[in-house]
């Protein structure tokens, strides 16, 4: 893939573009082999590959430059401003969406927050693409309430000139450190749940839920995760840190006992939206921490599913699972040290299947997803 910005020295996120796609993908497998070499692996599955650009369903835009001539991107680690809309990461239906954000900003009256000088209001602006008709969410990360009026009185003119917007909102990030985003979110348009479709599964995305930034890699990761669980032909699962339910949801059939558990109450509600809509009157979703979820049920499933943030389940949540000892264990993670980490405290668990997802190419970064069954 061609960077100018690469080449320019302008923007380095994708650290490994100087490597070739077959070079990049060697060294992520021999990572992860190296970061298993202690337990044996029954089966290495073949990596998923990725398209080389255009496969990123997400923009997050530092906003910067004049109200006049708003600049969308990053800030250079010289603290100079850096144009991202033409980043090749983004599909080429971002374009029109950059163009049309600038002059809204003026027309708002949005004036770009500097960061050196702590002043100005638009911080961020934050865009996710559906795979479903190329619909929208859009939110603007703002310092205060101070321009949601202006914001507000602007809109209509934004949602004619880009009617595929969905999804808008205002999140209030006061604090001037480099933190994405608030705690406070204001709809800005009656609609606040983006419709996706992986594999024929209705999922929902919020604008704080999390969702995967490469669908067709995500859909991959699902649809193995269905395969292998089906493989298992198991009755009753858990789905920890689910999410907005993606793979239990891809994994439940009708005649299964599945509880999908999750911290965040809106992903909860997304989840349980795409259960009432498949009919699977079996299917749990609860808005709890999954640890402590874990740990208080007396009930024994035969499969637990994990998807952890990258700091993986822990210590308590292991130890739980090798007293319990479901008969499977299927562990997707976005950090292969912290699951490696964490299946060196399964000791009464074997390594049925490994296969790694290439979610983010150019980059050191991949998703794996590990199938453990017990041993005693």
């Amino acid at each position: 893939m061609h960077c100018a910005l690469y080449e320019a020295d302008r923007c380095r996120s994708c650290q490994w573009l100087e490597k070739s796609y077959p070079q990049q993908l060697s060294a992520k497998q021999a990572h992860l082999e190296q970061l298993l070499a202690e337990r044996t692996v029954a089966q290495w599955r073949q990596p998923v590959t990725s398209a080389l650009q255009g496969f990123r369903n997400k923009a997050k835009m530092v906003v910067s430059g004049s109200v006049e001539r708003p600049l969308l991107g990053m800030l250079h680690r010289d603290g100079s401003p850096v144009d991202l809309t033409a980043c090749p990461l983004y599909p080429s239906s971002f374009d029109a969406v950059f163009a049309r954000l600038k002059p809204f900003i003026a027309r708002a009256g949005l004036t770009p927050y500097n960061v050196a000088r702590k002043r100005g209001e638009l911080k961020y602006i934050l865009l996710t693409e559906s795979t479903q008709q190329g619909a929208l969410m859009l939110r603007f990360v703002l310092r205060s309430h101070s321009k949601l009026a202006q914001l507000k009185a602007a809109l209509p003119w934004l949602l004619q000139q880009l009617p595929q917007l969905s999804v808008i909102s205002a999140n209030i990030q006061p604090v001037h450190m480099a933190i994405l985003e608030g705690d406070e979110e204001i709809a800005l348009s009656d609609n606040q749940l983006l419709a996706e479709r992986l594999n024929h599964v209705p999922l929902f995305i919020r604008p704080q839920s999390f969702f995967q930034t490469n669908p067709q890699v995500a859909a991959a990761l699902y649809a193995s995760a269905r395969a292998w669980v089906a493989e298992l032909a198991v009755t009753q699962m858990w789905d920890l840190f689910c999410g907005v339910g993606g793979f239990g949801l891809h994994c439940a059939t009708p005649e299964m006992t599945l509880t999908g558990i999750e911290i965040s109450a809106g992903a909860i509600a997304c989840a349980r939206r795409s259960a009432a809509i498949m009919g699977l009157d079996k299917v749990q979703f609860a808005a709890l921490d999954s640890t402590q979820f874990a740990t208080a049920n007396g009930v024994v499933p035969e499969l637990v599913l994990v998807n952890p943030p990258r700091r993986g389940i822990g210590a308590e949540l292991c130890d739980y699972l090798s007293r319990m000892a479901p008969q499977s264990i299927l562990y997707s993670s976005c950090n292969a040290q912290t699951m490696a980490s964490d299946i060196a405290r399964l000791p009464n668990y074997q390594i049925e299947r490994v296969q790694l997802f290439d979610m983010f190419p150019h980059t050191a970064h991949y998703e794996v997803l590990t199938l453990l069954k017990r041993t005693r």
